[in-house]
């Protein structure tokens, strides 16, 4: 067990080592180069985490992120408006924004239909889509889920929610190998999942 000569150090250690992929040797090295800095550089690392944390707000309409109640990418003008790409995570807008090949908003889950995990259709953004489908607006949804187990079953529940309406159901191209999860992809595997999209089956 590791021996600490400071209880301040031990508790910086600590919740350092909370952060994920970061163990307890990582954590002390971490907190050793903070102590080491400008005090006016951690604070303003500290403020920031604190800014982070107090100030974010999620999109109103995709979930996304942001600093206004309304994202940047659902307030772009210049997108195309009648197609929504469904991910799960925060994560995956950043990863196909990246690719640059994709021109419509989005829409953010919050993670993927997994009972093991305790994580149940309600637990998601899955009503907030069918409600954005429901005004008629939008012509195609696009399924940019992981090929996982919880992925293809997250696919599959949004698929039977939005039969009812007039849409194109489409998801990416299988460009992403099969038991992938989207972070993974790199951009240029990814961009062309998005460009080649197909028809969804169930």
């Amino acid at each position: 067990m590791q021996s600490y000569p400071s209880f301040l150090l031990e508790n910086a250690v600590n919740q350092l080592a909370k952060l994920p992929g970061v163990g307890k040797k990582t954590a002390l090295r971490l907190a050793l180069y903070l102590l080491k800095q400008d005090t006016k550089d951690v604070t303003d690392f500290a403020q920031a985490l604190l800014m982070l944390k107090n100030g974010v707000k999620y999109c109103k309409v995709c979930k996304n992120i942001a600093d206004t109640d309304v994202c940047q990418i659902c307030s772009d003008s210049s997108r195309q408006t009648d197609v929504v790409c469904v991910v799960e995570t925060i994560k995956e807008v950043m990863l196909i924004e990246n690719t640059g090949q994709y021109k419509g908003l989005y829409h953010v889950l919050g993670g993927v239909i997994s009972p093991i995990d305790g994580v149940h259709p309600s637990d998601l953004e899955i009503e907030s889509l069918v409600l954005r489908v429901q005004e008629g607006h939008i012509k195609e949804v696009v399924m940019a889920l992981s090929t996982t187990m919880e992925g293809d079953t997250t696919a599959y529940y949004i698929a039977r929610k939005l039969a009812p309406y007039n849409i194109a159901l489409t998801t990416i191209a299988r460009g992403v190998s099969v038991g992938d999860e989207l972070q993974y992809a790199d951009e240029l595997t990814l961009g062309k999942s998005i460009i080649n999209r197909v028809p969804y089956k169930n």
